[in-house]
């Protein structure tokens, strides 16, 4: 049976939405369809949580976190951004748990997929943030950036959601009530275009079981 792990924020833990709508929950029944034999995936995310925060999470765990899982997602940074932090400060943070969760796959990174971080500047919440929604929508980009460059540097995987997210702009069935975490249709994107990904390091990771 198939372990998965995720890592994330409010997004991962699903805020403002039932624990079966998570989008890890979702990509993990939709893998099931596909047919992979998966346990429930097992998620540390909180809804506020930064890069820095969510590392030390992760080592203040006890027990610690296994190193056997078969696959990992990592969607973190909004809250950096949300808080003002620098993109330098960001990734910073970003690299030490990219390692962190290179270690968790047993160090076989193609196994590692990170999630972009959403934009939540298309929300009602962001229209009363002094920044403005174009200052905040460029922010996003510019950290998503950072997350692209370095999952790449490290092996890992990166897919992109943020244009799912921006879907809500038209469509505000995407949004939970509360204006801006995403509605389990949201998730159900996200986990959509996330499946092919997870099911592709899967059977890459069995093939290169094989070739040992």
């Amino acid at each position: 049976m198939r372990r998965y792990l995720a890592l994330g924020d409010s997004y991962t833990i699903g805020e403002s939405v039932d624990a079966s709508e998570r989008w890890p929950v979702q990509l993990t029944a939709a893998m099931r369809d596909a047919g992979v034999s998966m346990a429930d995936p097992m998620i540390v995310a909180r809804t506020g949580w930064t890069t820095a925060e969510l590392l030390a999470a992760i080592d203040s765990m006890t027990p610690p976190l296994e190193r056997d899982y078969d696959f990992v997602t990592l969607l973190i940074g909004v809250n950096d951004q949300y808080r003002g932090l620098t993109g330098s400060v960001f990734r910073e943070g970003f690299l030490k748990l990219l390692s962190r969760a290179v270690n968790f796959v047993g160090g076989d990174a193609p196994c590692l997929i990170v999630v972009s971080i959403p934009d939540w500047s298309v929300t009602p919440f962001a229209r009363s943030d002094p920044r403005g929604v174009t200052v905040i929508a460029a922010e996003i980009d510019a950290f998503n950036d950072i997350a692209r460059e370095t999952t790449r540097q490290a092996g890992g995987q990166f897919v992109d959601i943020t244009a799912d997210s921006r879907r809500a702009a038209r469509d505000r069935s995407l949004l939970a009530a509360d204006g801006l975490h995403p509605s389990r249709e949201m998730y159900k994107l996200w986990a959509q275009t996330i499946l092919p990904v997870a099911l592709h390091s899967l059977n890459s990771a069995a093939a290169r079981l094989d070739h040992e």
